[in-house]
């Protein structure tokens, strides 16, 4: 069983930056995918950004420009580093990582976005 455990959430203005963490209680080398979704309020969840074990990334179109996804293996921990916040933005941000047969889910990070 894997844990993850994210950090870094908190209440910005429009316009600022926050950066996620997620660290895993595993190596990561046997994960294929590491991704961030979100869920804001009466939402359903979704995904923000992908990351492949050979390095390949993704985005969802609203984020797209404005949020990275990296990953440090010596510390087992994948960042979502998050400029320009909008908003619409607002949302608990949850990290999961993928290996064979296993999807793992961390407990979520609220992220808030208002003036």
């Amino acid at each position: 069983q894997v844990q993850l455990v994210e950090s870094g959430g908190g209440l910005v203005q429009p316009g600022g930056s926050l950066r996620l963490s997620c660290v895993a209680s595993e190596r990561m080398f046997g994960f294929y995918v590491m991704a961030w979704y979100r869920q804001g309020l009466g939402k359903q969840r979704e995904s923000v950004a992908h990351m492949t074990s050979e390095g390949t990334t993704s985005y969802a179109d609203a984020v797209k420009g404005r949020f990275t996804i990296s990953r440090d293996n010596a510390k087992n921990t994948v960042y979502l580093q998050m400029n320009r916040l909008k908003p619409e933005d607002t949302a608990v941000y949850y990290c999961n990582v993928v290996r064979v047969g296993a999807s793992y889910w961390g407990q979520g990070t609220q992220v808030t976005v208002s003036a």
